[in-house]
């Protein structure tokens, strides 16, 4: 009985069985009859195959994967109007109207390249950048700026090595292809530094008040700068700030020069920081030790504390705060050439406070928001005299001239703000304007007690716009212009720029950039004996750049066109400006290449600029190649981090060709000017030594991390010429040179709860 039930069972399963099997085959030989065989090759527009590219119908299913050959094949049981939907990576999605009926379908796909931010080209043009943004092609971090050893830790003094810059060792700032120190314009998250140096000293040059730490961005425009910036006629130093830091920590620093120590504060959600930081220089100790070519009455000192906060004000929100207040102050004496035997005296006091807010914000539809203003003011009490051997003032006949007083105040305001629209791939839009306010005052005080007294106000309003055009991955555009009105000059300038940029392969590409650049004449000339107008520079660079993760190479020429430069003419003794009658030309080549690869635990860079130029400006009988400018000029910089000793060794050696020197003299009787002497001072060579030695490295759960520092600046002795001093009569003169040949720095810096060693490590392998 259960025999037959079970068999019974098994016949209705098999009746069952063979029912559904014809049914599944009646609708596979329907579907069959229904189906599309879709096949086809994808190319890019260079008819080459791309393989990987994903081929589908819209809302299906059914698709297929190109093959290496770019090819693909499958089937569609749709039926009707559809979208064939063509994907790959680093191309422009593609949907094709197809109709499907049934049969076979063949169609060939052609691909656009998307331009994308990883393969697009950048346009670098007259530019050195070092960030931490994945674009820029680094050059110098600010680990690069402080291990430099002939940088000693100033920002400027590392960018000296780059190709274009000088190596002017009696004045500070950066003289920049034929440029003066004040065409050369610094500007912090966007807005203008006033007074980035620390105040002139005669024949001594001054260091940058700023430290590289407080930056996470550089970028260093030799030439045909972005429309975004202006009132520089050679180049512009573009600084961002860090934002919030990684945590709480503390640090403490000691050295031969001076003492320090700060506080950062990070809050639990990190979203928000603070903190403040006090530093003491005196050098009275280390001048007694290395002596100077001055007789220090008072030797520099400086009291600087700076404070900042930064608050994260939405995912790509930040709104960052920094500001100090510094006052130093210096007094020396040196051997007169106007009265053997006598000393001319010189003394100063400073007082500088700086104060910048920026914010940067995402706003809606693709709309990026940038604004920052900057107040800051700078007092200089600067007193010349001339003394006897016991130190007592004194007033000779005919050098009564050589005693006064001079009183500075100025107060700077500086307010931008720039809109920046995404559009689609990298084509980006940005406008914007900006507001520049100097009020500067000046009291002379005559050997006699008489005051004279001067001031100007000045007030500056600029519009600006810039477009990035990205025609394919491999050929970009930035087209802008800048236009700026004075209130001082009553003038209006308007400032076309262009760069374009072609990629040539993986890892190179060729770039070329034009531009017009306007400044105003430099305020110690002015107010000027007649109307003056903006002074203009022309720019013209073409630069080929090949870069991978461990080398750069390039090379760069320019040419520069000056206009409507200031002549001077002497008043009672002092250069006032006279006209805009000055002109001059610069052009050269540069090299740059930078290894981290090729020689084993090896970083090095070398750099050769070559210049010919020429001007006609400020009191210059003719046009002739100003004293600050050298035809040849190159650095060798290395750096070597010895893990077993837990050492960064690093090394520099700067040359410069001999500059021209001048002394121009007045001719009353013909109210021109003439060259009483001139020649060319011998080459400049200089090699530097420091050592970082880093002993937390290694150690695990370590909560003080130290890096202790030793540099020694022209190792070699060796003796540096700058130019001449002369006497006013010109009769005599004498050598301008260092205050001292060598100087040695020891210091100790110290850091609790973050270590900063790993970077110094990281950057040098």
């Amino acid at each position: 009985m259960v025999y037959k039930i079970n068999q019974f069972i098994f016949e209705s399963y098999l009746s069952e069985m063979k029912t559904l099997t014809l049914f599944i085959s009646l609708i596979i030989t329907l579907q069959g009859w229904s189906q599309t065989n879709i096949s086809g090759i994808v190319v890019d527009n260079k008819k080459k195959p791309v393989p990987g590219a994903s081929v589908t119908i819209k809302d299906s299913y059914d698709g297929a994967t190109a093959d290496s050959l770019g090819r693909f094949k499958f089937k569609a049981f749709d039926k009707g109007n559809q979208l064939l939907v063509i994907t790959a990576i680093g191309f422009k999605t593609v949907e094709i109207p197809v109709e499907l009926k049934g049969g076979d379908l063949e169609l060939p796909v052609q691909l656009k390249e998307e331009v994308t931010e990883m393969s697009a080209v950048v346009i670098t043009a007259g530019s050195f950048e070092a960030s931490d943004r994945k674009r820029a092609a680094a050059v110098l971090t600010s680990i690069d700026i402080v291990t430099t050893a002939s940088a000693n830790g100033d920002v400027t003094g590392a960018l000296k090595t780059l190709p274009g810059a000088q190596q002017v060792g009696e004045s500070e700032g950066l003289f920049v292809r034929g440029g003066t120190a004040a065409e050369t314009k610094t500007f912090i998250d966007g807005t203008l530094v006033n007074n980035f140096f620390f105040s002139s000293v005669p024949g001594i040059a001054q260091r940058g008040r700023f430290s590289p730490f407080i930056f996470k961005g550089t970028v260093f425009s030799t030439g045909g700068y972005s429309a975004l910036y202006g009132q520089a006629l050679s180049s512009a130093l573009i600084l961002e700030s860090i934002d919030l830091p990684e945590q709480s920590s503390a640090s403490l620093n000691v050295s031969v020069i001076g003492v320090g120590a700060g506080f950062q504060q990070l809050n639990k959600q990190k979203s928000a920081s603070w903190g403040i930081n006090y530093g003491y220089t005196n050098l009275t100790a280390a001048f007694a030790v290395i002596k100077q070519q001055q007789e220090y009455s008072k030797a520099p000192t400086a009291h600087n504390i700076d404070a900042n906060f930064r608050i994260k004000t939405s995912k790509n929100g930040m709104l960052k705060y920094y500001g100090f207040y510094l006052t130093n102050s210096l007094g020396f004496r040196q051997n007169s050439l106007d009265s053997l035997g006598y000393k001319d005296r010189f003394a100063l006091t400073n007082g500088n406070m700086y104060h910048n807010l920026s914010w940067k914000e995402n706003l809606k539809n693709k709309w990026k928001l940038n604004a920052g203003v900057s107040v800051s003011t700078n007092k200089d009490d600067i007193a010349f005299g001339m003394q006897d051997a016991a130190k007592n003032d004194v007033l000779l006949n005919g050098l009564e001239y050589k005693q006064f007083d001079v009183n500075n105040k100025g107060f700077y305001a500086n307010a931008r703000l720039v809109l920046e629209k995404r559009f689609k791939g990298l084509n980006t839009l940005r406008v914007g304007t900006e507001y520049n306010h100097s009020d500067d005052k000046n009291n002379f005080t005559a050997y006699n007690g008489m005051l004279f007294k001067s001031r100007l106000i000045e007030n500056i309003y600029s519009l600006f716009a810039e477009q990035d055009v990205y025609l394919t991955n491999k050929l970009a555009a930035k087209l802008g212009a800048r236009a700026e009105h004075s209130a001082y000059l009553n003038k209006t300038n308007l400032a076309p720029r262009a760069s374009l940029a072609y990629k040539l392969g993986k890892e190179s590409q060729a770039s070329l950039a034009y531009g017009i650049f306007y400044q105003n004449p430099e305020l110690r000339y002015q107010p000027a004996v007649n109307p003056l107008t903006f002074m203009k520079a022309t720019h013209y660079i073409a630069q080929y750049q090949k870069t991978t993760s461990a080398t750069t190479f390039r090379v760069e020429a320019f040419y520069k066109q000056y206009d409507n430069l200031i002549k001077t003419q002497n008043i009672n003794g002092r250069e006032i400006g006279s006209s805009n009658n000055g002109f001059g030309e610069a052009s050269g080549f540069e090299l740059f290449w930078r290894d981290k690869k090729n020689v084993k635990n090896l970083d090095y860079w070398i750099s050769y600029s070559f210049l010919d130029t020429k001007r006609d400006f400020l009191n210059f009988p003719t046009a002739i190649t100003p004293n600050f400018a050298a035809k040849h000029t190159a650095s060798l910089v290395m750096k070597k981090f010895v893990t077993k000793l837990k050492t960064n060794f690093n090394l520099s050696y700067n040359y410069a060709s001999g500059r021209p020197y001048y002394n121009i003299q007045y001719d009353a009787n013909t109210n021109k000017t003439f060259f009483a002497d001139q020649g060319r001072i011998p080459d400049y060579h200089n090699v530097s030594f420091a050592l970082n030695y880093l002993p937390s490295i290694g150690k695990t759960n370590s909560k003080t991390f130290a890096v202790y520092v030793l540099s020694v600046s022209n190792v070699f002795n060796l003796k540096q010429v700058y130019g001449y001093n002369y006497s006013g009569n010109g009769m005599r003169k004498t050598e301008l040179v260092p205050p001292s040949r060598m100087f040695i720095f020891i210091g100790a810096f110290i850091s609790f709860g973050v270590d900063r060693s790993e970077d110094a490590i990281n950057n040098n392998l």
